[in-house]
């Protein structure tokens, strides 16, 4: 009798109520437009008989509803046709209608003055805007400062560039003033914590394509280093094809790396993740048995999940992504949402642990499948860090 081969790998978060909320909202992309249509008409209608009473009035507000939603959706299929971002609209414009509704129900229920639902819709509309045509296109560059004993004190400052969390679709114009950005900063060196794909795009040639055209114009001194991204997204065989023959750049695959600078021995690990916790803690350990015994240690890894166990095993300073901040965010609340298994606890930017600095970045790109291709109050980021040596 033959062995049993292994169940394949499944990724935790393939079972999570977020993946599962984008993966069920996608498929309403598929909805006839004319179903599209009559949704937005039923909400229409419930705004009707609560407005239409109120005369003049409450017909401007439902006309300004009915607007509201033309001009949203214009806007998502806008996106498409220009090539700015690619995510469905229906699943997106549907949201808006039901929201905007229940919202002006309320108010009308409560006989508020007629500007304040007509000021709620304007305002809904230019949040949409600003959310999907502005915002993601804000690449901004943080600059960090990391002072160590680990490296010479009067030896020249390391200019490391963090970036993370790509999800290409197609070259448009955000891709395109990214590597505008990374050309004119000329790092010594680039570090990329995974996510190179869209979630939507996994196996698209296309994708695939772009992704190689935008990688290959990574260049630093001291060499582009990267790891794979969530397994859901990209498996290690897809990433390993969107670097292969890529002189330019290196995959670290659980792999440890030296580079050997002028102030000293700048190590980079890069791991895989999985997700599985437990496994994720174990590989990292087995890693860190074998670390160089000097220098700066950097770990490379999708999410900040194993900061904890980072700082009690020495890591110095730990790079990562995968959170996108949340990608929207709420004035008081913060992110609505987080993929990481520890929460909002490493959501986004710099945490000092004791003896790891982490630092998350929001990354680049936007959530695939039904998510909106938006961000709000969570613009894109790349992160530059200057890593200095300090004498005791």
């Amino acid at each position: 009798m033959s062995a049993k081969s292994p169940a394949p790998y499944v990724d935790p978060l393939e079972h999570t109520p977020l993946h599962t909320l984008l993966v069920n909202t996608n498929r309403l992309q598929a909805m006839p437009i004319w179903l599209v249509v009559a949704i937005i008409t039923f909400n229409a209608a419930l705004v009707a008989v609560v407005w239409l009473p109120f005369g003049w009035i409450g017909l401007g507000v439902l006309l300004t509803f009915i607007t509201a939603i033309g001009v949203n959706w214009a806007g998502l299929i806008g996106l498409q046709r220009t090539g700015r971002s690619f995510g469905p609209d229906r699943p997106t414009v549907i949201a808006l209608a039901i929201v905007s509704a229940a919202v002006l129900v309320v108010l009308g229920l409560f006989s508020v003055p007629w500007w304040l639902p007509v000021g709620v819709l304007l305002v809904m509309t230019a949040i949409v805007y600003y959310s999907t045509w502005v915002e993601p296109f804000r690449l901004g560059v943080t600059r960090q400062k990391y002072q160590t004993l680990k490296l010479k004190a009067d030896a020249p400052t390391i200019r490391l560039l963090q970036i993370g969390d790509i999800h290409v679709e197609r070259i448009g114009p955000r891709e395109r003033h990214l590597n505008k950005v990374i050309a004119e900063l000329k790092p010594d060196v680039i570090v990329f914590t995974g996510d190179f794909v869209n979630l939507s795009n996994t196996n698209d040639p296309r994708s695939e394509s772009d992704i190689r055209t935008l990688i290959s114009q990574w260049h630093a001194p001291l060499g582009v280093y990267c790891v794979s991204g969530t397994p859901l997204v990209e498996p290690l065989e897809r990433v390993q094809a969107f670097t292969k023959d890529l002189d330019n750049l290196k995959l670290l695959p659980n792999q440890w790396i030296s580079l050997q600078t002028p102030a000293g021995a700048l190590n980079f690990l890069g791991l895989v993740v999985t997700h599985d916790m437990k496994r994720d803690r174990d590989i990292l350990k087995k890693m860190m048995m074998s670390a160089p015994p000097k220098g700066l240690h950097v770990l490379l890894m999708h999410p900040p999940d194993v900061a904890p166990e980072a700082n009690e095993l020495g890591v110095d300073l730990y790079l990562c992504g995968h959170t996108h901040g949340g990608q929207i965010r709420l004035p008081l609340i913060g992110a609505i949402f987080s993929s990481s298994h520890l929460g909002n606890r490493f959501i986004m930017g710099r945490y000092e642990l004791g003896r790891t600095t982490l630092y998350t970045a929001r990354g680049v790109g936007l959530e695939g499948l039904g998510a909106p291709r938006a961000r709000f109050m969570c613009p894109p980021e790349i992160v530059l860090w200057d890593i200095i040596g300090t004498a005791i």
